[in-house]
């Protein structure tokens, strides 16, 4: 009897665990790697974001130095 029998397990069921197991492994490593890559792209929408606000920001505050009053101006059509 081999130390696999006299605990329980047979062979095939220890095989079976293992390569369930290099699956699950190879599964958490790719896992990893696309949450890493969706860390760098959050940064880079971050970054995009913050240049689109304050680019917003400056056309807004230039309209006002214009004599705009931005939001309060009716739409082209009327």
């Amino acid at each position: 009897m081999s130390e696999a029998d006299t605990h329980g397990i047979s062979p095939r069921r220890m095989e079976e665990a293992e390569s369930r197991l290099a699956f699950l492994d190879d599964t958490v490593d790719k896992l990893g790697e696309i949450i890493a890559r969706q860390d760098r792209e959050l940064a880079e929408l971050r970054l995009q974001v913050s240049a689109m606000a304050r680019k917003l920001r400056e056309l807004g505050e230039a309209a006002v130095a214009e004599g705009g009053e931005m939001g309060h101006e009716p739409p082209p059509h009327y």
